[in-house]
């Protein structure tokens, strides 16, 4: 099954990775496709949360910091920590209305 998805470094989770149409796929490969699909789906939520932790500290240590350049680079890290988790919630949403009208057909 992991041949319908890889992991996005970036983002944490694998994603997935079709090299067909979604209609060229048969039934039952679909149905394993999003099976699949669901449980990393049900992983993002703790991504998100180990990412918002990550993020809590940054602030508080940014809270703290006299260093300008740091502070800049702790600003940065905190951006980019953010625009995962926004990553994260487009894919747990997005492929949830997909997820859900496929299982149902």
């Amino acid at each position: 099954m992991t041949s319908y998805f890889q992991l996005d470094q970036r983002l944490g989770i694998l994603v997935p990775n079709l090299d067909k149409e979604w209609g060229q796929y048969n039934h039952d490969i679909q149905q394993e496709i999003l099976a699949e699909w669901e449980k990393i789906r049900g992983q993002i939520p703790d991504r998100i949360k180990s990412l918002e932790a990550s993020i809590n500290k940054k602030q508080a240590e940014l809270n703290v910091e006299a260093n300008f350049l740091r502070s800049c680079q702790l600003n940065t890290e905190i951006a980019e920590l953010a625009s995962i988790i926004n990553d994260l919630w487009i894919w747990y949403r997005t492929n949830q209305h997909i997820s859900s009208a496929k299982m149902h057909q």
